[in-house]
């Protein structure tokens, strides 16, 4: 009889063949999505999606890239120094994200013992009555962990006696069948039959008990149960405290959108009703007027729908990224025992990390969806001649294209360390026009691009005719991002780069020939320049020691007149209580 985890042809069947065969649905959670079977060695993303090993190598390269190794890799084993190593790039088949592949291919993935579960038992609940794998003969009723096989009563003794199967764990079918859920051993891929009950802190990873004697014996190794609790914890921390909340705000401001875009509809299909009733009233030019006016409206109702659909595809992609994240997680620690979630502990942190870092988080104060109640229909307003008659009535929209908007000044490129910058948002319709109103949600973000921490607070005044003053001071000199978005959606040109530059010293003493001539002949007066004269004279001088030559300033030497001052370290070595300035002349 063949292994019960495939058919007769020594193939898995798919889902649908699952489900005409048994006239149940297969357990979703033991099937690839890729090739619809029950998992084959089955192999986590960096995305925590899981699929079959030979389907993650199926897929179609989205990048492929070179670098050089250094001397030692992350497992402290040497390498040949400068060896290229390729890192192929794939798109996730579920979520679409871009993932990289290990050096070693789909292989070097982590396992999910989670799906091997499953599958497993989704074998011993669909398939029936199992043969024995050994003899082939009786019916089976226990099965070897170890092993992997179904074994009948006799076959069992059998396996019971033999030295090298003796220790091994053997479990009724019956007994694995009403827990309606599987927890097997997870069992060291270097020396089979091994549990992994030790966890090597040094390398991160769970060993077996010859592992530890061996490969590891200088490491530090404890029991997994010592430790679960503390890396349990870590992943329980991004779910709970960070990813939680932000998962629930996704589900908000998608059912937002969604209501929107309802309200959008209806609100447009108003004011077509409207603009139809008003122009049954003319002839054949009020009606060409008419459909004018359903064109501007038209676009107006596309524009306002592509820019709702973008919103919802983020939102959407943002949902599924972390609500994917969240949901295997939240799997991997109420099902998995202690080896099964250290198993899965390094992808697991990085992707929540990832997820918790970078990913889309709407805030309630920046999502705004447009849902069409600036659309209105003003009969009253003149609307030019069609076809010679006069006209009236016009589609106001009352809204801002960020295509068309600008900005205006030179503060939104450049700036000066301490000094105060300025520039204006202008606010602009459709046809390029600028809003004679203000109150739009206008915010404005200026960030060092090498200091994250290090904002600049700004300042916005809605100057209620369709322009926004902004003002910021920036504390150091840098290279900063400037964001300027508009109902939570970025202008045309944004995010900015602003260049700011240290702060202008300026000269506190005077421009002059020497400090003999400037101060009059007074014998303290010094000079920045750091020349003497004889007599007792502290100061520079015409043609003595020090003296640069040329006219300079008497707080620092600089023999340039229109310059910033240069920095006081100079002026340390003339005079350790610091520099008197000359008088002016």
């Amino acid at each position: 009889m063949s292994h019960p985890e495939h058919t007769k042809n020594g193939e898995q069947p798919t889902l649908n063949a699952e489900h005409e065969q048994n006239g149940t649905l297969v357990n979703p959670r033991a099937v690839c999505n890729v090739c619809k079977r029950l998992y084959r060695d089955p192999k986590i993303l960096p995305c925590l999606h899981t699929f079959c090993s030979d389907c993650i190598g199926q897929l179609e390269p989205f990048s492929v890239s070179s670098r050089r190794d250094s001397p030692e890799n992350k497992t402290g084993e040497t390498v040949e120094k400068d060896r290229p190593t390729v890192t192929v790039t794939v798109l996730c088949p579920e979520c679409d994200s871009e993932v990289d592949l290990p050096p070693s291919g789909p292989q070097g993935l982590s396992t999910d013992h989670l799906a091997l579960d499953e599958v497993f038992l989704e074998t011993l609940v669909t398939d029936g009555p199992l043969g024995c794998d050994l003899c082939g003969e009786g019916g089976a009723e226990s099965r070897c962990e170890v092993c992997c096989v179904n074994l009948c009563e006799f076959c069992c003794q059998a396996h019971r006696r033999q030295k090298r199967t003796a220790s091994h764990s053997i479990q009724r079918l019956e007994e694995l069948k009403s827990r309606g859920r599987l927890c097997r051993p997870v069992l060291c891929s270097l020396h089979p039959g091994q549990e992994l009950r030790l966890f090597c802190q040094p390398c991160d990873l769970p060993v077996c008990l010859e592992c530890a004697a061996t490969l590891h014996r200088d490491h530090r190794c404890c029991p997994t149960r010592d430790v679960i609790d503390r890396h349990g914890d870590r992943i329980r921390e991004l779910v709970t405290v960070r990813l939680q909340p932000r998962l629930e705000r996704l589900k908000d401001s998608l059912e937002k959108v969604d209501l929107s875009q309802e309200a959008l509809q209806a609100r447009v299909d108003a004011t077509a009703s409207e603009v139809r009733a008003f122009a049954r009233a003319y002839a054949s030019a009020v009606e060409a007027h008419c459909v004018s006016l359903l064109r501007r409206l038209e676009e107006l109702r596309v524009q306002r729908r592509n820019q709702l659909h973008l919103q919802r595809a983020q939102l959407q992609q943002a949902l599924l990224d972390v609500g994917g994240s969240v949901d295997f997680a939240e799997r991997l620690l109420s099902c998995g025992s202690d080896a099964e979630i250290l198993s899965a502990k390094g992808v697991t942190l990085r992707r929540l990390t990832s997820l918790a870092e970078n990913s889309y988080d709407p805030h309630p104060a920046t999502v705004a969806p447009d849902d069409g109640s600036s659309i209105s229909f003003l009969p009253g307003e003149p609307a030019g001649d069609v076809e010679g008659y006069p006209v009236v009535g016009v589609i106001n929209s009352k809204t801002v294209d960020l295509s068309k908007c600008t900005i205006e000044g030179e503060g939104l490129q450049k700036g000066r360390e301490g000094q105060r910058g300025h520039f204006t948002l202008v606010c602009r319709d459709s046809a390029g026009e600028q809003l004679a109103r203000g109150g739009e949600n206008v915010l404005v973000s200026i960030v060092h691009k090498e200091k994250k921490n290090s904002t600049v607070v700004t300042t916005v005044v809605d100057n209620s005719d369709g322009s926004y003053s902004v003002s910021y001071t920036p504390e150091e000199a840098g290279v900063y991002s400037v964001w300027v978005c508009v109902k939570a959606q970025h202008v045309k040109g944004s995010p900015f780069t602003l260049t700011v530059k240290r702060k202008l010293r300026r000269h506190s003493g005077t421009f002059h020939c020497c400090s003999f001539c400037s101060s009059g002949g007074a014998k303290e007066a010094r000079c920045g320049c750091a020349g003497t004269m004889p007599g007792g004279f502290k100061g520079c001088g015409h043609g003595h020691k020090g003296h640069p030559g040329k006219p300079h300033w008497s707080c620092c030497g600089n023999t340039v007149e229109q310059s910033e001052c240069l920095p006081q370290s100079v002026l340390a070595a003339v005079s350790p209580r610091g520099h008197l300035r000359t008088v002016e002349l």
